[in-house]
């Protein structure tokens, strides 16, 4: 763990974003592009923290073997002065060992590990997948609970137990029940990360103690304002910079696809992103225009 994350209340930082993961035109890993597009979040967007091979890095096309290349090259770039955590989840409990083993020897910070999806299992069987997970290293261990792509929520008595296993520290929470989020962060000391940049300020003002964005790859200064005015308290302020984040929210989380809008986003201001693997597609022209219009809005001069 880096010096960045010696706050135990604030495990990973205040504002993570997952970022993408860029590709070269022939579709290889662009690893020079990844380090370049790192060090910008950290040094110019306010970042204390980076996660790297989640969803919005389109981890289920990157092989496991560019996956390891790609956390070795952020952290060769940024791993002094940020925390990168690594997407280790599947819906393969032994798979999700394999990667976060693979992880740790790359040197992560830690690990985001996602509710298995597709397979559907019980309460039970999340128990058994979380906890040989975090058996499996010495990482802190980042849930993610996110139904609307895994269609099983982690339920509060779940997340509970489960913030008994000494390194299950937080959660990325992409749920949007903020009641779950109240008793969860009631009964348990799990720090809370806001997974849906929409719900940024509401999961804040509860208690959230940061966020992990997918936005922030563009507005990382505006949201660590946000977080920063949250904890002073003034919650006129943090309204102010919510509202004026709106448009961009809408731009790239509104109706489009995380990974493919912030691509498009990316390749408007000039930084590495490259294309999509299928199956994600591009941003048509019409897209990127209306991407542009709303990026304006939201005060970013392209």
């Amino acid at each position: 763990m880096t010096a960045h994350a010696a706050d135990p209340a604030r495990p990973f930082g205040r504002v993570l974003t997952a970022m993408v993961t860029p590709f070269t035109e022939d579709g290889s890993v662009d690893l020079a592009g990844a380090q370049e597009l790192a060090s910008h979040l950290v040094d110019r967007g306010r970042h204390d923290g980076l996660v790297v091979n989640g969803t919005t890095g389109e981890s289920p096309t990157v092989s496991d073997a560019e996956q390891v290349e790609l956390l070795r090259a952020v952290l060769d770039a940024v791993g002094d002065r940020a925390v990168v955590v690594a997407g280790a989840g599947t819906n393969d409990t032994a798979h999700s060992i394999e990667k976060a083993q693979a992880a740790e020897r790359a040197g992560a910070h830690g690990l985001l590990v996602v509710t298995p999806y597709y397979n559907r299992p019980t309460q039970r069987g999340l128990l058994a997948h979380f906890g040989a997970v975090a058996d499996a290293t010495e990482l802190p261990v980042m849930l993610y609970d996110i139904p609307p792509r895994s269609q099983v929520p982690i339920a509060v008595d779940t997340l509970v137990r489960l913030a008994e296993h000494p390194r299950v520290v937080a959660v990325k929470d992409a749920k949007g029940n903020l009641n779950d989020v109240s008793w969860t962060l009631a009964r348990t000391d799990l720090a809370y990360y806001s997974g849906d940049d929409v719900l940024n300020l509401a999961l804040l003002a509860i208690g959230a103690v940061g966020v992990v964005s997918v936005v922030g790859h563009v507005v990382g200064p505006q949201l660590a304002d946000l977080v920063a005015a949250v904890e002073a308290g003034d919650l006129p302020r943090a309204r102010a910079v919510n509202d004026a984040l709106l448009p961009v929210y809408a731009g790239i989380m509104g109706g489009g696809q995380g990974a493919m809008m912030v691509k498009a986003a990316l390749h408007a201001l000039g930084l590495p992103a490259g294309p999509t693997r299928p199956p994600l597609v591009d941003a048509t022209a019409e897209e990127v225009a209306q991407l542009r219009r709303d990026l304006a809005a939201g005060g970013l001069a392209l």
